[in-house]
């Protein structure tokens, strides 16, 4: 069965996803959204990752852009 960005199983057809979305929509099951605990997480993750960002010279972010790419690559070989 695939699954969504977040992990969560998702019906392979059509048919599968429309009696799906019905048990949603009559309360048979319930629909899970992230807890807000993982909302706060990854805000201050990206909140942490603009000011470090502001703090760099354009040379070390190039320098990090460049070690990423190569990582990157390295992965793909």
């Amino acid at each position: 069965m695939p699954r969504g960005p977040k992990g969560e199983k998702r019906p392979a057809d059509v048919i599968g996803n429309a009696v799906h979305v019905m048990r949603i929509a009559t309360g048979e099951i319930e629909e899970h959204e992230p807890s807000l605990e993982k909302q706060v997480k990854r805000a201050k993750a990206v909140s942490r990752g603009k000011a470090r960002a502001a703090k760099l010279t354009p040379v070390q972010r190039a320098e990090i852009a460049k070690l990423a790419a190569q990582t990157r690559w390295k992965k793909s070989r």
